[in-house]
């Protein structure tokens, strides 16, 4: 992996750092007819504790990230943190820094309290389920969400 590689988490400060990612996950996952939210709307969802966003830079430009959900939990008094979305630039695939984000996001949230962190990946993803097995995950399971669509 780079020498030069800084993983942040962003702070309500960060507003053009998280607009930048953001325009990177529309381009990797080749999102259509995607309209960027307003600064404000942005601003607003950095500035939530139960929101939380990683960054991969190098020399100050975004080359990857992800964004994570806490989840309170009724089992147990430590939260749970969801994985929603992680990218890398297409330049930067396959140099170690998927799996920067994923180590870097996992100590800090066990330095934070919390029980566990999770993601899914769809099945027919295949790179995406070889990723995340190569991040040496505790475990994996079989399983199927279902979605309903309130538009």
């Amino acid at each position: 992996m780079m020498n030069d590689l800084h993983i942040k988490k962003l702070s309500v400060n960060d507003l053009s750092c998280f607009e930048n990612l953001i325009i990177m996950f529309e381009e990797v996952f080749e999102m259509k007819k995607f309209s960027m939210p307003t600064s404000e709307y942005l601003g607003e969802l950095l500035g939530k504790e139960n929101f939380h966003v990683f960054v991969a830079l190098k020399e100050d430009s975004v080359i990857g990230g992800l964004t994570a959900y806490t989840l309170n939990q009724y089992y147990s008094q430590k939260p749970l943190a969801y994985i929603f979305d992680l990218a890398v630039a297409s330049l930067w695939q396959r140099q170690g820094i998927g799996n920067a984000l994923i180590m870097h996001t996992r100590s800090y949230f066990q330095q934070n309290g919390y029980s566990e962190v999770f993601v899914q990946a769809d099945k027919i993803d295949d790179y995406a389920v070889d990723f995340y097995r190569k991040t040496k995950p505790t475990e994996e399971e079989d399983v199927l969400h279902f979605y309903y669509t309130l538009d």
